[in-house]
């Protein structure tokens, strides 16, 4: 199953998955080590806390690991106006008075809806993709089911 990232993101990750391996692996041995020169390891809190340390970030290395080799590089596609993931879109909602938003379709590490960074697997991401400038579509949001009216598609 592919994993939609942008050229950004898959570097952000290859970053992280970098600093996890050469640095935080590096730190989490020596905390181990310290934490094992205080003695009988069934009653020491520095130990089972680095162990739980070491689980996480190992469990987080695989993740991305996972991630980068099976990234799929997403940027703005010209397929005939419709959206597809790494499309930027105007919407406004039906009925309010609010201004329109504009949202950029992206793969969901890379969310960020505080920013205007929505995921192709969020209710509004799923069912903006395909569409094109003039539809109507219907998201299911946590007040119900709300509208959107698409603007424009870049």
């Amino acid at each position: 199953m592919p994993y939609y990232v942008t050229k950004e993101g898959l570097q952000r990750i290859q970053e992280e998955l970098l600093d996890l391996k050469k640095n935080r692996r590096k730190e989490l041995t020596e905390k181990l080590q310290r934490a094992i020169s205080f003695g009988d390891l069934s009653e020491n809190a520095e130990y089972q806390e680095a162990k739980e340390e070491q689980a996480f970030i190992e469990g987080r290395i695989v993740e991305l690991e996972a991630m980068v080799e099976q990234a799929e590089i997403i940027s703005p596609q010209k397929n005939g106006g419709a959206i597809g993931i790494g499309s930027t879109v105007v919407v406004e909602r039906e009925g309010a008075r609010n201004k329109p938003k504009t949202f950029t379709i992206v793969g969901g590490e890379e969310a960020q809806p505080e920013e205007g960074r929505i995921s192709n697997e969020s209710p509004l991401g799923k069912v903006l993709l395909g569409h094109k400038p003039g539809d109507t579509v219907e998201a299911t949001a946590p007040d119900g089911k709300v509208r959107w009216k698409i603007i424009a598609v870049t």
